[in-house]
C-alpha cells in the first residue's frame, strides 16, 4: 500500500507550523506520531495535499505539564508510551495512567501522541472518553486568532470530527487535579489485545465517610459516533449508598445514553449488553478502591 501524493513540509517552530495551517486550510494534515494518519493515507482514506509534520518542535510541546492547582497537562508531542511510563501520570491521574496501556501495543504508544489521539477523534480509542469523564479541555492555536480553550464535551462532533478548525494546531491537552479520595476503572473488551475496543468505560467515584457517593462519572467508548458521558446513570448514583443495587439501576440506565452500531465486529445489540456488563464492573471497581482511599 502506498499514499496518495502530498507536499512534505517540516517547519522549524510552532509559528512556522501556524504560518503553514493558515495557508494552506483543509489541503494540509497535522503529522505527529502517525500511527492514526499513516494507516489512512496508506487506504487512500485520506488525501490531503500536504502534511505538516510538526516533530522537529519539541519544547513545551513535548513536555508532561504539573500545573499548580493540582491537574495534569499533555503537549502536543507528548507519546503515550512516555505518559504511560510517567510518575507524575500515575500519581496526578491514575485513570489515565490505567488506560494508556489499552491504547495498540507499546511499538504504537511509543510513536503515538496523546494530542494526535485526541485530535483524530476514533469512537472506539481510550483518550477521548477520558477526556469527556474528567471534564478535560484542550488548548487550540492558530496565527490568525491565536490560543483558544474547548471544553472536551464540546471538543468531539461526531465521527472523525472534531471542533477544531483547519488552521488550528491542538498544542495541549489539560486535566484537572484528581477529586480527592476517588476511586477510578477502565475496563474494556475486545477481540484481541491491542485490536480498538468493541466498547469500553472509564469511571471515577468518590464517597463521603458513610459510604455515600458524592460524585461519579461515566463515560463510554466504542457506544457512539463519539465518546458518551452516561449523565443519566451517574444521577442514579449520586447521593445514594454504594451497593450492588446501585450498580444494577446505573447500568440500566446506560443503555439509554448510548447509540451503539453494528459492523462486522458487533452488533448494537451486543455492544449494548456490554456496555452494561462493563459499567457495573468498572462502578464496582472505581468504589472499592475509593472506599480503601477513605480508610487509608
Amino acid at each position: 500500500m502506498k499514499p496518495p501524493p502530498f507536499e512534505y513540509h517540516q517547519p522549524g517552530s510552532k509559528a512556522e507550523a501556524l504560518e503553514l495551517l493558515g495557508s494552506l486550510g483543509d489541503d494540509a494534515k497535522v503529522l505527529a506520531g502517525g500511527q492514526s494518519l499513516v494507516a489512512l493515507l496508506n487506504l487512500r482514506l485520506a488525501r490531503p495535499a500536504h502534511l505538516v509534520d510538526i516533530n522537529r518542535l519539541n519544547g513545551a510541546l513535548s513536555q508532561i505539564g504539573e500545573p499548580a492547582d493540582g491537574g495534569l497537562s499533555f503537549g502536543a508531542l507528548v507519546r503515550q508510551r512516555a505518559a504511560e511510563r510517567s510518575s507524575v501520570v500515575r500519581e496526578r491521574n491514575p485513570l489515565v495512567a490505567e488506560a494508556l496501556p489499552h491504547i495498540g501495543h507499546h511499538q504504537i504508544r511509543n510513536r503515538g501522541t496523546i494530542c494526535g489521539n485526541l485530535a483524530h477523534a476514533d469512537p472506539a480509542s481510550e483518550l477521548p472518553a477520558i477526556a469527556v469523564a474528567l471534564d478535560g479541555e484542550m488548548v487550540a492555536e492558530s496565527q490568525k486568532r491565536g490560543s483558544r480553550t474547548i471544553k472536551a464535551a464540546d471538543f468531539f462532533r461526531g465521527y472523525l470530527t472534531t471542533a477544531l478548525d483547519a488552521d488550528e494546531l491542538l498544542t495541549e491537552f489539560r486535566l484537572p487535579a484528581w477529586p480527592s479520595g476517588a476511586g477510578w476503572s477502565f475496563q474494556e473488551v475486545s477481540r484481541r489485545h491491542g485490536d480498538y475496543a468493541l466498547v469500553g468505560v472509564a469511571a471515577v467515584v468518590q464517597l463521603d465517610a458513610s459510604g455515600t457517593c458524592t460524585d461519579a462519572r461515566l463515560a463510554f467508548t466504542g457506544a457512539a459516533p463519539g465518546p458518551v458521558r452516561a449523565r443519566e446513570a451517574e444521577a442514579v448514583l449520586k447521593g445514594a449508598p454504594i451497593s450492588e443495587d446501585a450498580f444494577n439501576a446505573a447500568a440500566d440506565r446506560v443503555a439509554s445514553a448510548i447509540d451503539p452500531q453494528s459492523d462486522v465486529h458487533a452488533t448494537a445489540a451486543y455492544r449494548r449488553h456490554v456496555a452494561g456488563v462493563l459499567a457495573k464492573r468498572a462502578l464496582r471497581e472505581a468504589a472499592g478502591r475509593a472506599a480503601g482511599r477513605n480508610q487509608a
